[in-house]
């Protein structure tokens, strides 16, 4: 398995996406609870190319439009035409006084607030405020961003959410462009798959960003969400791989688990995996990269990295061998389902 193997998106977009197994996370590099100055985010943005990813995700969201800016500076160099690229709306940016700023868990942002806004006008502004910062003419995936229960604070508001993006025409808008040609793939980023499964009975949608919620820790959405995907021939983009931390460190004091620290039943069950992977001499962080390509939906992972050092990191986990005995073993105990898809050997 290698981060450069092309995978097609689905069978469905006008003209053929293909994804590198591993893109380009670009949410850290909007400096996601620290700065990253702007030479190691061009190092990282740069080497990624260099090795052969061709996938990269951003949103507006990401540092209030400095993710966007960062990743538009580095495609000067190696082309817009020569990636697939997505990014995100539903958040609208404005100028603001200090005492207005939207908080976020993004540090040394430009001074804006956030608008949330899905109706046709707010998705048509957005996606062309994102161009001008991204410095391009297109955008081969659009994203509705964060419709879900986690990002919006209940139920009740993603309900609310999802209902803008239809009856206020942000849905009729991803469609007029990705009909136009002016994307070619529409979908949803999201932290929840509960939300893609209630998408995809409004409207008809390439692909899920999905942060999180397929994992080595959670396969919940092998029950409706991702046997629906297989029937609709929608790819999956696997964002939040290491869910958000944990996968990453292991349970260690302040591991961090769905963005904030770990409760004491996930430190548990982190271990235990732990201990399994390393009765089969396998890194943690290579199986949770791994796992999820036993899916067939799951096209690519987007690991976040924010130099060169953590990018060529990632990359390495995805050619580990991983005997198949270690797969059997966390069935056996209980810490993956029965009936999770596992990679095959490489």
């Amino acid at each position: 398995m290698k981060s450069t193997d092309l995978i097609p998106l689905n069978g469905r977009t006008k003209r053929p996406l293909q994804l590198t197994r591993m893109g380009f996370g670009a949410a850290a590099l909007g400096n996601l609870y620290r700065r990253v100055s702007d030479e190691d985010a061009q190092d990282a943005l740069l080497c990624a190319f260099d090795v052969g990813l061709r996938y990269f995700d951003t949103a507006p969201q990401y540092g209030l439009g400095r993710s966007e800016e960062r990743v538009g500076r580095a495609m000067q160099s190696f082309g817009a035409e020569n990636i697939v690229l997505s990014t995100k709306v539903g958040r609208l940016l404005f100028d603001c006084e200090p005492d207005e700023v939207t908080p976020e868990s993004f540090v040394d942002v430009p001074q804006k607030r956030i608008v949330f806004d899905y109706t046709y006008d707010g998705v048509m502004r957005s996606y062309e405020a994102s161009k001008a910062r991204l410095k391009t003419d297109h955008v081969d995936i659009l994203l509705a961003h964060d419709v879900c229960a986690f990002s919006q604070g209940s139920q009740e508001a993603s309900d609310a959410k999802v209902r803008e993006l239809f009856d206020g025409g942000g849905y009729r808008a991803l469609v007029e462009l990705r009909d136009a040609g002016d994307v070619l793939a529409i979908g949803a980023g999201v932290n929840e798959w509960q939300v893609c499964e209630k998408l995809l009975g409004l409207g008809d949608f390439d692909c899920f960003l999905l942060a999180g919620r397929y994992t080595l820790l959670e396969q919940e959405a092998l029950e409706t969400f991702l046997p629906l995907c297989e029937r609709r021939d929608v790819g999956i983009i696997l964002g939040g791989p290491y869910n958000s931390g944990i996968l990453a460190t292991g349970a260690i004091e302040g591991a961090r688990y769905n963005y904030v620290p770990a409760p004491p039943a996930i430190l548990d069950r982190v271990r235990k995996i732990e201990s399994v992977c390393q009765a089969h001499g396998t890194a943690l962080m290579a199986a949770a990269l791994q796992f999820v390509f036993g899916h067939p939906c799951v096209k690519t992972v987007i690991p976040g990295a924010v130099n060169r050092a953590e990018l060529l990191a990632n990359a390495r986990l995805l050619e580990v061998d991983i005997p198949p005995s270690l797969w059997t073993d966390l069935k056996r105990e209980g810490l993956i389902r029965a009936d999770a898809p596992v990679p095959k050997e490489n």
